[in-house]
């Protein structure tokens, strides 16, 4: 929502909105900045709507008994979700829409910035913020640039991608995440129907071979593809690879990294950009905020936050962190009651697969935005699993409690979606460590 109440203002409209996270805290930083760009903020209860709105855009995770929304629907203002929003955006430009289970997020960050690069003045709107694009007006997660071409994370959440009509689309994986593989399989069948141009794939997913594509133009690391990653050299905090005899480096590190940069140099080669030129800008991108941004890292000690909350990023994430450090305290919060129970047994299987015996997992209860929701599991359920299994993991209700333990491990990982405040506590864990006043004794 913020990056189309940005785009929108960028280009010239006015806009107002509310979010019930910015009644619960005012100084919210998202707040201060959407009002310096000069979008008016209200609170969320119906007063800030009147007849002078042309229409009102409504995140589909606000109820219809919602203040504001029951507001728009007495005054007969037109009603439009986000989802179909921003689809009517996407048929005003040569859009390109990144979809996939993971990676949507940096993949379009870092497509967005290549052509900006590239001085193809592209448009953004993403959901992640991109550290360089990110000003004291502008929170990274959108571009007006001054040409027809639209860079949008085509997210299959709320199963409305469906309605995206893009140019290009760009696949890059299919995994359980908001809906069952086989459902989002089909959403994803129909955005390729969608597309009028060109498809790019990943060609090493196993469960996107199982959807008919045709003229595709395929990525991957393992499998023959039009564009496939040779010497492959995975460094602590960056990739090293070779394509089409072409050198290139990579500054965020790991597997699933590369499959999205991979992805960025099929759809530009494909638009005409020369390979030689890709390899000379890729290196620059620094990538997406709350995606591994490492707060700490001084030799000994690594403090680390990330975005990651499915299963799949899970297991990308922490394969990652294999290569990097022995021991390592991995502080999870699962987020919203349904995905967590739906997603259950997989949030189990990739902590077996991935927790080492010298690993140590922390759960945090729930994470839980507001609404109407069935609070039937909690982080307990998923600890009880793996602690039969062997594992070393806990559940800790309390942040202050990990503050007050932070001797116990050098290095720390947290990880979970949606709420921002995991930001400041990876800051904060990271702070404390560095000046050591954690260490205190109660005796």
């Amino acid at each position: 929502m913020s990056a189309i109440a940005s785009f929108m203002a960028d280009r010239g409209h006015i806009v107002s909105g509310s979010d019930r996270a910015f009644d619960k805290n005012p100084n919210h930083p998202l707040y201060k900045l959407l009002k310096s760009k000069g979008i008016y903020i209200v609170p969320q209860d119906g007063n800030g709507i009147d007849r002078s709105f042309d229409f009102a855009v409504f995140s589909t995770a606000v109820e219809h008994d919602q203040p504001e929304f029951l507001k728009a629907k007495s005054l007969g203002i037109p009603i439009k979700t986000r989802p179909e929003y921003l689809a009517e955006i996407v048929l005003n430009f040569k859009t390109i829409a990144v979809a996939g289970t993971s990676g949507k997020s940096t993949t379009s960050g870092m497509l967005a910035f290549l052509m900006q690069k590239f001085g193809l003045n592209p448009n953004f709107i993403g959901g992640g913020r991109v550290k360089q694009f990110k000003t004291e007006t502008n929170p990274g997660n959108s571009v007006a640039g001054g040409s027809d071409i639209l860079v949008i994370e085509a997210c299959e959440s709320d199963g409305t991608i469906v309605n995206y009509k893009p140019e290009h689309s760009i696949i890059l994986n299919l995994d359980l995440d908001h809906h069952s593989i086989d459902k989002t399989a089909m959403m994803f069948e129909a955005l390729i129907k969608n597309t009028a141009d060109k498809i790019i794939i990943n060609a090493d997913d196993d469960n996107l071979k199982n959807i008919a594509i045709k003229n595709s133009i395929a990525f991957s690391i393992d499998n023959p593809s039009n564009y496939r990653a040779e010497n492959i050299v995975y460094k602590p905090f960056s990739t090293d690879f070779s394509l089409k005899e072409t050198k290139f480096s990579l500054s965020i590190p790991g597997r699933y990294n590369l499959y999205n940069a991979l992805s960025c140099i099929a759809i530009l080669s494909e638009m005409g950009m020369p390979i030689k030129d890709i390899a000379g800008a890729l290196h620059e991108f620094k990538g997406i905020e709350r995606r591994f941004d490492i707060h700490l890292n001084d030799g000994e000690r690594l403090v680390i936050d990330d975005y990651a909350h499915n299963p799949h990023k899970i297991s990308s994430l922490m394969q990652t962190m294999k290569n990097i450090k022995g021991k390592i305290c991995y502080i999870f919060q699962p987020h919203g009651f349904a995905p967590t129970l739906m997603m259950k047994n997989e949030y189990i299987e990739a902590f077996t697969e991935n927790l080492r015996y010298t690993d140590h997992l922390i759960l945090l209860p729930i994470f839980y935005a507001g609404g109407t929701v069935s609070k039937d599991i909690s982080s307990h359920d998923i600890a009880d699993v793996l602690k039969a299994k062997g594992k070393s993991v806990e559940v800790v209700d309390n942040r202050n409690e990990i503050l007050n333990r932070l001797n116990e491990w050098d290095n720390y990982v947290v990880f979970g979606a949606r709420d921002e405040t995991l930001s400041d506590f990876a800051r904060g864990i990271a702070d404390l460590i560095r000046t050591n006043t954690f260490a205190f004794n109660s005796a």
